[in-house]
């Protein structure tokens, strides 16, 4: 059987864990893998395990163990709901789904960064996800930084077998449905 990798694109507060738990909602035999429930239970309960400086190793090697698990142990479809803003990184990571036979979906959420300051002000979401900021209002600060200093872009058609643009909430159910399309006709 087919199945799918779906992985999001975009910055903080853009709608990715509202579509990812939408999403796998609507479509049968789904799983979402939410890199930030990762980071909140080790610092809930590894806080110690975790690197004073530099990239997250633990949040990553978690990730990529339930990841693998998913992938060799089940037949769902993978919702893969992070950031994911890193061209080079978000390749190597369809490379992977590509060889594992995987038919690769992204939905790059280009949300103003107006609308995005907005959803921060209004947020109740839990800050322990953090292990290098305090507030979401810094983690998007730095993140439009990056975006300017790296040059960093959504996604370009080519990337993955398939790719949806969402600017804004709006267009959200039709994206879903367009997916779910796309696993129906996998049969």
């Amino acid at each position: 059987m087919k199945r799918l990798v779906i992985i999001t694109v975009g910055k903080t507060h853009s709608g990715k864990t509202t579509f990812a738990k939408d999403l796998e909602q609507q479509l049968d035999n789904s799983l979402v893998i939410d890199q930030d429930n990762h980071a909140e239970f080790i610092n809930t309960h590894y806080k110690t395990l975790l690197p004073k400086e530099g990239p997250n190793t633990i949040k990553y090697a978690l990730t990529q163990t339930i990841v693998d698990y998913a992938v060799n142990q089940t037949n769902c479809h993978l919702i893969l709901c992070n950031s994911n803003r890193a061209r080079n990184t978000r390749l190597e990571l369809l490379d992977n789904f590509h060889d594992r036979g995987f038919i690769s979906i992204l939905v790059d959420f280009d949300i103003p960064d107006h609308v995005l300051q907005a959803r921060i002000a209004e947020s109740q979401r839990s800050t322990m996800i953090f292990r290098s900021a305090s507030t979401f209002h810094e983690v998007l600060i730095r993140q439009q930084a990056e975006s300017h200093k790296a040059n960093i872009r959504g996604p370009i058609e080519g990337e993955s077998d398939h790719l949806f643009t969402i600017k804004s909430s709006d267009e959200v159910q039709f994206v879903i449905r367009r997916i779910v399309d796309i696993a129906h006709n996998l049969r």
